[in-house]
């Protein structure tokens, strides 16, 4: 298996949604792999800007161990001699630490199978390729939304980048370029929630290292372009029971089950606060605005594509129905992303919740009366207005845990502040250097 590696990488995500991790040699390895990396507590409360915001648990004095996952071993054919494993964090003992955020979605998944669900997911990620000239991204074309143009632009990169992730076991399910200038879309395959994190977490840094062997860089960051369309992370979603779709019931409205329906009753209920999670930064709300096809109302529809959770119609069959979560990016940490997105639809499940009607058409186009009559609600159009929307959802707060939510409420807050007195230019050239 180690034939030719140097060193493999151990990874994890962290508050501040940026990929960090520490590499073992070879030599010592199966060593690590047994006791884990040693590293220090602190770094979960580190800021997208390296600021240490204050937390306590999680300052100068503590240790956890980066312990992998052997079942995610990549040889990484971007970086000849390494390889990859994801990692959790966790005590000198080998327990779980409550301040890991991969523990956070095993924890959901674990709930989620009490109740005898399987959620099955894949990310929708979107990401601007350029060109780093100075202080400025220069995106590689000026080419239209799905043009043949697009295509011939990006070619030699693109076939490089789904070699890359087939070599690693990732099932490209489609590719196209997108709105925006420079704009490139690769969804992989469905999978598992946990395998459906770190694929999203395995895609972010492949198409990253790709784009740096030709010379290009590659942003994740949810508007790096103030006048170009935004990089959404869209997550497509079904609960699975004995081997059969949840969701799918051909008799239920748009082909929805009614536990479909709970659960879709739930993510709806908390989103407020979940956006804190799945639109993790101050850039994110500069996409998630009404009519950038973010889903910045909190409603639901059949194929509506501004709504916040779109029901999709079945491709091929019934048991492809799903549900498609739109104010989302990849600048949120995917396992708490996902383990909020979970716990949000148990909720629902659990308390019978109803979504109400549909909407059929634009929520913005709606006058205030029917949007109350609707019951649709803007989503927070700030970082700062979602981390106190977060901070009230007393059902997401609890999930996370004391030490998670303190921390994260305390980094994103953190960089509220840190960018609230730096200019647009600043914001956005952070955002894309970091995702």
């Amino acid at each position: 298996m180690f034939n030719k590696i140097s060193l493999t990488r151990f990874l994890y995500v962290d508050h501040g949604g940026v990929v960090r991790g520490k590499a073992a040699a070879t030599d010592r390895l199966a060593e690590r792999v047994e006791s884990g990396i040693g590293h220090t507590r602190a770094m979960m409360a580190m800021s997208m800007v390296d600021e240490l915001a204050p937390v306590e648990g999680m300052g100068p004095v503590g240790e956890v161990r980066i312990k992998p996952d052997t079942s995610t071993f990549v040889r990484l054919p971007y970086a000849p001699g390494a390889a990859a494993m994801l990692a959790d964090q966790v005590n000198p003992d080998g327990s779980a630490w409550d301040g890991c955020a991969r523990s956070f979605l095993k924890q959901a998944i674990a709930e989620l199978a009490a109740e005898g669900y399987e959620l099955q997911a894949s990310f929708e990620p979107e990401f601007t390729l350029g060109r780093h000239e100075g202080a400025s991204l220069l995106p590689i074309d000026e080419s239209l939304c799905y043009s043949a143009t697009g295509f011939h632009l990006a070619h030699d990169y693109t076939i490089d980048l789904v070699d890359a992730l087939h070599q690693q076991g990732l099932e490209v399910e489609h590719y196209y370029p997108e709105l925006g200038h420079g704009q490139q879309e690769v969804p992989i395959r469905h999978a598992s929630a946990l395998r459906a994190a770190d694929n999203h977490v395995l895609l972010r840094e492949t198409a990253r290292a790709v784009a740096i062997r030709h010379g290009l860089w590659a942003s994740f960051a949810a508007k790096p372009l103030p006048e170009q369309a935004g990089n959404g992370a869209h997550l497509h979603a079904s609960l699975w029971a004995g081997g059969s779709n949840a969701f799918a019931d051909a008799a239920g409205r748009y082909g929805l089950s009614a536990v479909g329906y709970h659960f879709l009753a739930g993510v709806l209920a908390h989103l407020p606060g979940l956006v804190a999670l799945t639109c993790g930064t101050v850039n994110s709300y500069r996409r998630l605005a009404p009519q950038m096809w973010s889903g910045a109302f909190a409603c639901y529809g059949p194929d509506n594509r501004e709504a916040a959770v779109r029901i999709c119609s079945p491709i091929g069959s019934l048991g492809s129905v799903n549900l498609e979560l739109k104010p989302i990016d990849s600048t949120g940490n995917p396992y708490l992303a996902l383990g909020a997105f979970i716990y949000a639809g148990l909720d629902g499940i659990r308390r019978s919740l109803s979504p109400g009607e549909p909407v059929l058409v634009d929520p913005a186009v709606l006058d205030q009366p029917e949007r109350d009559r609707l019951s649709v609600v803007r989503l927070p159009a700030s970082l700062r207005a979602a981390l106190d929307a977060l901070e009230a959802d007393s059902l997401l707060m609890s999930a996370l845990g004391p030490l998670r939510s303190t921390a994260y409420l305390a980094v994103k807050r953190s960089e509220v502040e840190h960018f609230r007195v730096n200019d647009l230019e600043y914001e956005c050239r952070r955002h894309w250097l970091t995702f």
